[in-house]
């Protein structure tokens, strides 16, 4: 029998603060080291955060938010982000989210319940000439066609979590 043991998100706050000085212009890489420790930023690590800062919880909550990369809950081990601009729409971005939807099961915003993708549409990735354009964790995939998601896809799951069948 295992004892599980609560994650220690003030030591791993303490850690990381310490390597930028405990400055707070340097919230969102904090943010972002917390996050690649835990696959998201959980609450009691954010008040770890604003208590070590000496700033107000609002203040890492607002960043928190502000900017897509970072996430309140968790994530799957897989970030799919898709361009849904102007550009990318046009050049058939719209048949690729479906098709990452149907494929995976997951709805825009959605992780999987295997927690192995989730499915993150963005308004533009600054890439239009590369359109339409999709990444994977940090994986930039340009000009995709509908016919490319599934060997994408299948290029990250697992053996043992099969993709469904079909489009």
């Amino acid at each position: 029998m295992t004892i599980e043991t609560a994650p220690d998100y003030r030591g791993a706050v303490e850690a990381v603060t310490a390597v930028y000085g405990r400055d707070p212009g340097f919230l969102i890489p904090m943010l972002q080291d917390v996050q690649r420790e835990f696959g998201y930023l959980p609450a009691e690590a954010m008040r770890a955060m604003a208590e070590t800062l000496g700033i107000p919880l609002s203040q890492c909550y607002s960043v928190a938010t502000f900017y897509t990369s970072l996430s309140l809950v968790p994530r799957g081990r897989h970030l799919i982000t898709l361009c849904l601009g102007t550009v990318c729409y046009l050049k058939g971005a719209n048949e690729i989210a479906e098709i990452i939807q149907r494929r995976l099961d997951v709805q825009a915003g959605g992780t999987t319940t295997d927690r192995l993708f989730t499915y993150q549409p963005v308004n533009c990735l600054g890439a239009c000439a590369l359109a339409p354009v999709m990444v994977i964790d940090e994986e930039y995939f340009d000009k995709v066609k509908v016919r490319q998601v599934p060997d994408i896809l299948a290029k990250y799951a697992k053996q043992e979590n099969p993709l469904r069948d079909g489009d």
